[in-house]
Parts: C-alpha cells; structure tokens; sequence
C-alpha cells in the first residue's frame, strides 16, 4: 500500500510539473482568478438575490391608535383602535415582475459567460505570442552561431590571403571574433540583408573587381569579418528587443492570472499549426445561437416584454384586506349587554388607479427599450458575423504563409549550406552568403509569425462560436 500511495504522489507531482507549460493549465487559473470574471459573476449572483425581493407581497401595515382621554360610547369607553392591512398587487403582476427578474439575472449569467470567453482568448493569444517571442529569440542565437562559423572561415580565408594583395594595416584577425557593432535594431538588419551593396560599398574600386579571389584578397578580407560583425551586434540587439518584448507580453499575461507580473511563464519548446476546418455554416447556427453576447441580448428583450406584462397588470386595482381592532372598557353607567366588549371590524381597501397617463408611460418605454433592443441585436450579430469572417481570412491566410515560408526557408537553407561550401574554398563571396542568411532568417521569423497567426486565428473563431 505504501508503494502504490508513493506511485500515485510521484505521478501525480509529475503530471503538475508537466502541466505548468500547459494553456489548459493556464485558462483554469485565469477562469478562477480573473478580476473581470470574478466581477461579472458577483454581479450576477446579485442579480439572482432581485428575484425574492420583487416576488415577495407589499410589508403589511399596522396602525395604532390610543385614546389619552377614552372616548364614551353608549357600549363602554374606547381605550385604543388597532388596524392590520395587507395589499394585494393585481393577480399575475408579482409573477411578472420575478419573471422580469429571473431574465435580466439570466441576462447577467450571459455577461459573465462572455468576460469569461473574452478572457480566455486573451491569454491564448497573448501565450501565443509569448510563444512566437521565445521562437524568434532561439532562431536569433541560432543566426549568431551560424554567423560565427561564417566568421572563423573569413578569419581563415583573410590569413591565406596573398600578402601581396594585402593594403590594409596590420591586424591580428583572430582578435575580431569578439568585436562588437554598436547600432543595431530589426529594420537595420532587414536593411543589411535586402541591400547589401549600401554595407559594402566602401569596396568600390578596391582589389575585388581584379582580383579572381574575390572578397578573400587582402582589406576586403578583413571587411567581411567586419561586416560579419556588425550582423552579429544587429542579431544581439534583436535579441535584446525581444526579451523586452518578452517581458512586456510576460506582464500583460500574468495580470490575466490575477497573479505577480513578475512570475515566470513556462512555454513548450515548439508549437505546431493545426489543421482546422471552418465552416460558413456556423455563422447563422453555432455563432448566434451561442454567443454569450446575443444570448444577453436575448434575456433582455424577454425581459422587457416581462415588465410590459407587469405594467399593464399594475394599471389594474390593488386590494387590501385588514381587520380593525377596538379596545373597549366597561362604562359603570351603561346597562348594555354589550358593555367593555372589544370591537372587530373585518375591512377592505382597493385603490382606484385613474391617473392613466403614467401607465401608458411605462408601457411606451418599455416598447422604446424593446425596440433599441432588438436594433441592438442585429447590430451585434452582424459585427460578429463580420469578425468571423475577418478570423476566417486571418486564418486561411496563415495557413498560406506557413506553407509558402516553410517551403522557402527549406530552399533558402540549401542555398545556404552549398554557398558556405563554396565560400570555404574561395568560391562565392560574403555579400551573397549574407544575403542568402538574411532571407533565411526573415523566412523563419514570417514562418514563426504565421504559426502564431494559425493558433490565434483558431482561438477567435472558437470564441465567436463558443467552442471548446
């Protein structure tokens, strides 16, 4: 037994410790968290208390009056007058109004339904992006090793370079794998990879337009370790600009959670596209049928019929029904049977309700209210309509990219590998190799940002049609 109890703990810390990188695990603590949701349910849990309170019959009234002096009767003297009164509303009017009630509590629950779903897509899409952050980062550090073996080979090829051809001062070559650019920032490097020429144009008329080694002879060797290094200080500065970026999204994702912003978000090492399928179809059935926000609006609107019905039915009569107590003390002087008996005299009330004009009133603002209503239905429904489309194209769109950059950077790496050979034994030149790197890098950072683009595509379309 001891064994199977340790068995179970160690399965049951392992499935916690594996479940810290989950979404799954995340949308639980943001469902029982999240300031808004929590909100959205108190509310609604007070919408709930309204019922019983509207429900609930007029307090009765009881009235008491006492005689300083008793008042003579022929029957005895009158101490004091005690009075009971009960109102009783038109029949069917307290059932309206708990009916009015229970809609706009269930109207509430739609609300809460709603900040719930909302919620729950932001962290998807902000645990999307967390995700795309870390990917780019790798695929940066991943660009700073490839570039530092492009960089050992320039190294090489600058010391085999003819010393007759070498213009440029002295300088240890191996002292320069550590250099560092100073300027860095992403559009300068889509900048270095799409015009190489602006990077390398101080070589105009040097050695490299006689020379058959190309950029291997003399200074335009020890120019390509340079360029070599100002790609590797603009790749560090990237990677700098998204662990801030990191940071930032990290914040805004913890304060979903409810928690510390400063708490470490675990992601998985990759995340990959998933194929789904969309339909047209769901935008006249699952997506208004289910959507947290039509159902509100839905309530609603069933509630002010509700309090149409009540209205009407207040316009009616109310009755009351009391019972009125005399308190009598014997008179020495009357002979009647009836002296220092108590009085009690049965008593009905009903109020005439011949001000009309405050009735019709209510009834006319609750058509007006039901008229905006339903205006307000159909302006939802076809914005909602309208976002289903626009997270139909932002997937589909995706779908194409992923496609199309996976196929790229697949071409562009072989490129890559067989310009690097060449390069090796003074067969191609450094601007072709950075260029060739640079549409790499851009091909896999657009092939990132496209997975991410699928993942929170797929999110938004579930939100609108509530699926799980």
């Amino acid at each position: 037994m001891k064994k199977l109890l340790s068995l179970i703990s160690i399965l049951i810390i392992s499935l916690s410790a594996y479940s810290q990188d989950s979404l799954v695990y995340y949308l639980e603590i943001a469902g029982k968290n999240n300031p808004v949701v929590l909100q959205k349910y108190a509310e609604y849990q007070a919408a709930l208390k309204k019922v019983p309170q509207v429900g609930s019959l007029p307090d009765p009234e009881l009235s008491t009056g006492i005689f300083l002096s008793p008042m003579e009767l022929v029957a005895g003297k009158q101490v004091a007058d005690i009075r009971l009164m009960q109102m009783f509303p038109w029949f069917g009017v307290l059932k309206s109004a708990k009916d009015e009630m229970s809609l706009m509590a269930k109207a509430k629950f739609e609300s809460f339904r709603d900040a719930k779903v909302q919620v729950f897509y932001d962290v998807q899409r902000n645990w999307y992006e967390l995700h795309k952050l870390k990917q780019n980062i790798r695929i940066s550090e991943k660009n700073i090793e490839l570039l530092r073996s492009i960089e050992s080979l320039a190294i090489v090829r600058f010391k085999a370079a003819p010393s007759g051809n070498n213009n440029s001062p002295a300088v240890n070559p191996l002292s320069l794998s550590s250099g560092k650019g100073s300027s860095g920032g992403l559009s300068g490097m889509n900048k270095m990879g799409s015009n190489p020429e602006n990077s390398g144009s101080s070589q105009a008329g040097s050695p490299m337009s006689v020379s058959p080694m190309g950029s291997s002879s003399g200074g335009l060797g020890l120019s390509d370790v340079y360029r070599i290094q100002i790609e590797v200080s603009e790749l560090q500065n990237n990677i700098d600009l998204f662990n801030n970026q990191f940071i930032t999204v990290s914040a805004q994702f913890n304060s979903y959670l409810n928690r510390p912003q400063t708490t470490i978000v675990t992601l998985p090492d990759t995340l990959m596209a998933l194929n789904f399928q969309p339909s047209l179809g769901a935008i006249s059935d699952s997506t208004l049928k289910n959507n947290p926000m039509l159902g509100m609006l839905r309530f609603e609107n069933q509630s002010l019929e509700a309090r149409k019905q009540m209205v009407t039915k207040m316009s009616y009569p109310m009755v009351g029904i009391g019972l009125n107590y005399s308190l009598i003390n014997k008179n020495d002087m009357s002979v009647s049977p009836m002296n220092g008996k108590d009085m009690v005299m049965p008593m009905v009330t009903v109020t005439l309700p011949i001000y009309r004009k405050k009735y019709k009133a209510m009834r006319e603002e609750a058509d007006f209210l039901k008229s905006a209503n339903s205006q307000n239905f159909k302006s939802t429904a076809n914005s909602l309509q309208t976002e289903y489309y626009q997270a139909l194209q932002l997937y589909q769109d995706a779908q194409r990219r992923i496609k199309l950059y996976t196929g790229q950077f697949q071409l562009a790496s072989k490129s890559l590998n067989i310009l690097i050979k060449s390069f090796g034994s003074s067969g191609s030149t450094l601007t072709d190799i950075l260029r060739i790197r640079q549409q790499m890098l851009d091909f896999e950072y657009k092939q990132i940002e496209a997975v991410a683009d699928n993942k929170i595509a797929i999110a938004l379309i579930k939100k609108l049609s509530c699926e799980e």
